[in-house]
């Protein structure tokens, strides 16, 4: 009885499981999110770079036009900052952090 138990929370848990997905947006921080207008820094490429660099609990992060997801790959967004992007990853909806595998330029980058 317990090894059928264990089997079907086994089976639920990974019927739950985040799969990887591909994801369009533009690398923004946590900070500033969608807006950078009250950051007063232009363009919206320093602005991140910026805030990021200024404030170590402020992270890069995805803005995909509705939500701002956290990245977990601080390091390779910096390249990208304040262009369209997509990336490749898992997405934990529950804490918004977006587990990156790999992040490229999308079409009509900048």
């Amino acid at each position: 009885m317990k090894r059928i138990a264990l089997l079907f929370a086994t089976g639920a848990l990974l019927l739950t499981a985040a799969e990887k997905r591909t994801f369009t947006g533009v690398i923004t921080d946590t900070m500033c999110g969608a807006n950078h207008n009250a950051m007063g820094v232009s363009p919206d490429s320093k602005c991140v770079l910026e805030c990021v660099k200024h404030d170590k609990s402020v992270k890069f992060a995805l803005y995909d036009g509705r939500n701002v997801y956290t990245l977990s790959d601080q390091q390779t967004p910096e390249k990208y900052a304040g262009q369209k992007v997509k990336i490749t990853g898992t997405l934990y909806e529950k804490t918004k952090i977006l587990q990156v595998d790999s992040i490229e330029p999308a079409a009509g980058g900048k």
